[in-house]
C-alpha cells in the first residue's frame, strides 16, 4: 500500500548575494523528480521556497494533469511542539488541501516539504 507513496529525498538550499535556491527531490518507488524555487534569502521567504520546490517536484511526477498553488505557509507552535503547515488548492478544484508536519531538530525545510506532502497524500493516491 504504502511503496507507491511519493518520500523526501533531497533538499539543498544555497543562498548567494542575498538571493536563496532551493532544489527538493520526491521519490516515488524507483523514480526521483526534482523541482526548485528562488527568491530573495530572507528567512521567512525560505518556507515558501521550499514549499514551492516541493510542489514543482509534484507536478513533475503528475504529468502535465496536475498544477499546484500553496496559498499558505507557515510555522506555529502547537503545546510544546513547533509545526509546519501548508495550504494548497490544485488548479480546477474549489477546496483546499491541509498538511502538517512536526518540526525536528530545528529543521523547518524538512517540516515544511513533508506537509505539503501531507497535504496532498489523500489526493496523490487517487491517482496522480
Amino acid at each position: 500500500m504504502f511503496e507507491d507513496r511519493p518520500f523526501l529525498a533531497t533538499i539543498d538550499q544555497r543562498l548567494e548575494d542575498g538571493r536563496a535556491a532551493v532544489s527538493v527531490a520526491i521519490g516515488r518507488g524507483d523514480a526521483s523528480y526534482s523541482g526548485s524555487a528562488e527568491g530573495v534569502a530572507d528567512p521567512h521567504q525560505r518556507a515558501r521556497l521550499v514549499g514551492e520546490a516541493t510542489l514543482r517536484a509534484i507536478e513533475k511526477m503528475a504529468g502535465d494533469r496536475h498544477v499546484f498553488d500553496l496559498t499558505a505557509i507557515g510555522t506555529s507552535d502547537l503545546g510544546p511542539v513547533r509545526i509546519a503547515l501548508a495550504q494548497i488548492r490544485e488548479s480546477g478544484w474549489s477546496d483546499y488541501l491541509i498538511g502538517s508536519a512536526m518540526v525536528r531538530d530545528g529543521d523547518a525545510a524538512t517540516a515544511t516539504a513533508k506537509a505539503v506532502l501531507d497535504a496532498l497524500n489523500r489526493r496523490i493516491s487517487r491517482g496522480i
